[in-house]
């Protein structure tokens, strides 16, 4: 085979790299950093990126130990200082020098995790009452973590926390009920929220100086020894010749690559820089194309065994094993994938399009020689997590280690100690993000818990489901549903998915805990909505950022995502009715069963979506189609077999018609 005829294996030039980067900057603002005219400022930035990365590797090794208060300053305090040095304060500011008040809010963001040192005896005492410089250098933290906040990911999460602050403060003047309490003084609040581990430096944060930034590493890592390569290649190896190839070869390489990375967005213009351009050629449309890829990088956070580390963040939140969650998630995200799959077959056969040349795909035994030793990392991680008695922090710090030393085996994925050093300086540019909107979120959370705001707006939504049903309790629990949806992907919009599921975690899961459902099926149940927001119209970022490069309209690219979607719209609410989805308590032969069962419910969703098998499916036999995946995927005995019974019907009438058609042409 000729490697040049190869339309998949390209190496990114330095050219394509700075398109690509051009179109992250535009689409997402995370991304829209500052270009230092200095070279000296450049090599200053890039020592400490790098030294904040070996900072918390050194500690995720256990080699240093520091208690968590003063690590989670420490960890905010690095943060501020990348974001004011990082971030314009407008989008129209010089980005090739540092403004003179962002000089004065570096200062401030040195000062504080000094502070949490010089007063942690007196912050951890009890009876601890707030002196004056407590309180405005509290006060100083909730501003810079507010204006961080704004120049990262916009004014929408700072907005929120400024009501839920307000709300603090006078919440005894709320005409609502069932919202009103007895309201907290700002020197109550900013103790709450700055001097104690409940607010800024409580669970969301140490969830970012955790989990979050160590696989943030371990991702730059792996991207830079070529693991996104391998992704691509093995992707278009299995499925690049077959019908709608390109368009497969984009779902399946999108998946692999947001399952380590966790950044939808980052993995939409990674990712569909390539398929996009393959799926329009092979005459998918704009829309289309955008939505294949956009759906399938949100989905990588949905799918085992990383989930963008949504999996260890979900373990931490509920107290329960790594296993327990990756267990839960298996059925869905292969529920999920395999919808946009069926479609992506259907369209296909529908317009009669065909899978690339083989000689133009590399063959996997070529690509598993060149870069399969990059598989190692990812199979010792999982394996120590299920084996091992390690914690989570050891077994990435060890890793990241293993990437290195792995990469090393070959000349294709060595990396140079200057590789290593990008990597590492890379991984904290990429850390800020989403670690200030754990900050921020930090502020909901602490105002939430020193209110009692969530357990009110949860028996808010449970009021509303009963009102409306009061002797039929399964409708009252899906209306309940239905509002948490809508709660859940509101409060998702524009944020990264740790963040999202934190914030719907804490607001809207305690409706779904108290009207009876399991924790871990809440959980789930918010974390998918949360991530759906990504895709759904009006604030759909991965949508739209496919769009971008698709050159489709970026209002139909998020509606077509939604169609591709559809099946992780449902198996939420399914999941909810029957944990045995979320294999919970069911035996091998049962969970196998309920797998074969969902798959095949969501092969007819994709029907009733594209109007399609062997031939145009009728309105009516889309409808069947439709109610009858539901009875599928909701797994039960009896929906089982009349299902499967109307499965069987529907695809020998659209076998027959297709025939008969075919006759007709012919």
């Amino acid at each position: 085979m000729a490697e040049e005829t190869n339309v998949f294996r390209q190496e990114v030039s330095a050219e394509e790299a700075a398109k690509q980067e051009a179109f992250l900057e535009k689409h997402e603002k995370a991304a829209r950093t500052r270009k230092f005219g200095s070279p000296v400022l450049n090599k200053g930035l890039s020592l400490f990126c790098f030294l904040f990365t070996v900072y918390h590797l050194v500690i995720a090794s256990g080699l240093v130990s520091i208690q968590n208060l003063k690590h989670h300053a420490i960890h905010v305090g690095l943060i501020l200082i990348l974001s004011f040095v990082l971030y314009p304060a407008w989008e129209k500011a010089s980005r090739k020098r540092i403004a003179w008040y962002d000089y004065i809010f570096t200062l401030v963001a040195i000062a504080e995790p000094i502070y949490v040192f010089a007063r942690y005896e007196a912050f951890i005492s009890t009876g601890f009452k707030p002196s004056t410089l407590d309180l405005i250098m509290g006060t100083l933290l909730v501003i810079l973590v507010l204006e961080s906040t704004r120049r990262i990911s916009g004014a929408a999460l700072p907005v929120l926390c400024i009501i839920f602050l307000l709300y603090g403060m006078f919440g005894r003047y709320v005409p609502i009920d069932l919202f009103r309490h007895r309201g907290y003084t700002w020197a109550a609040i900013i103790k709450y929220l700055t001097t104690d581990i409940y607010g800024i430096y409580g669970s969301s944060i140490k969830v970012s100086a955790t989990y979050i930034v160590m696989f943030i590493i371990f991702g730059e890592v792996m991207n830079k020894c070529g693991m996104g390569r391998l992704f691509n290649d093995l992707a278009s190896a299995v499925a690049g010749g077959t019908k709608g190839g390109p368009a497969k070869v984009g779902v399946i390489a999108s998946g692999l690559l947001g399952m380590i990375n966790g950044a939808a967005v980052a993995v939409v213009v990674t990712t569909g820089s390539f398929t996009i351009p393959l799926m329009k050629k092979n005459k998918y449309s704009d829309e289309f194309a955008g939505a294949v890829v956009a759906t399938a990088s949100v989905g990588g956070q949905l799918m085992p065994p990383i989930m963008g580390a949504a999996a260890f963040v979900m373990a931490e939140t509920l107290g329960v094993k790594y296993a327990v969650i990756v267990t839960a998630a298996i059925i869905p995200a292969i529920v999920y994938y395999s919808g946009i799959l069926f479609q992506v077959q259907l369209r296909a056969n529908k317009d009669k399009m065909y899978g690339l040349p083989r000689d133009q795909l590399p063959r996997i035994g070529t690509v598993l020689r060149d870069r399969g030793h990059l598989l190692v990392p990812i199979i010792f991680l999982v394996s120590m997590m299920f084996l091992s008695g390690w914690t989570v922090l050891k077994i990435a710090f060890w890793s990241i280690i293993i990437t290195i030393a792995v990469a090393e085996l070959r000349p294709i994925s060595r990396m140079s100690l200057k590789d290593i050093y990008d990597a590492f300086a890379q991984a904290a540019k990429s850390t800020v993000s989403v670690a200030i909107s754990c900050a921020c979120v930090g502020i909901i959370v602490g105002v939430c818990s020193q209110t009692g705001f969530a357990l009110n707006i949860a028996s808010a939504i449970i009021s509303i489901g009963r009102n409306a049903f009061p002797t039929i309790p399964a409708l009252s629990l899906f209306l309940t549903l239905l509002f948490t949806m809508v709660t859940c992907m509101i409060l998702g919009m524009g944020l990264p998915s740790i963040p999202s599921y934190l914030i719907t975690a804490t607001i809207a899961a305690p409706a779904l805990i108290q009207l009876g459902v399991p924790d871990l099926a809440a959980h789930m149940f918010c974390f998918y909505f949360a991530m759906f927001a990504n895709l759904t119209p009006p604030v759909a970022l991965a949508s739209f950022a496919a769009a971008g490069i698709s050159g489709g309209n970026p209002m139909k690219t998020g509606w077509v995502s939604v169609k591709l979607a559809i099946a992780g719209f449902i198996v939420p609410y399914m999941f909810v009715y029957n944990q045995g989805l979320l294999l919970y308590g069911v035996n091998f032969f049962s969970g196998a069963w309920i797998l074969f069962t969902s798959v095949v419910g969501v092969a007819l969703i994709s029907v009733a979506a594209e109007g399609f098998l062997y031939t145009k499916v009728p309105i009516l036999a889309r409808a069947v189609a439709a109610a009858t995946s539901i009875l599928l995927i909701s797994s039960e005995p009896v929906s089982d077999v009349v299902g499967l019974a109307l499965f069987v019907a529907i695809v020998l009438f659209q076998r027959i018609r297709g025939k008969r058609e075919a006759l007709k042409a012919a």
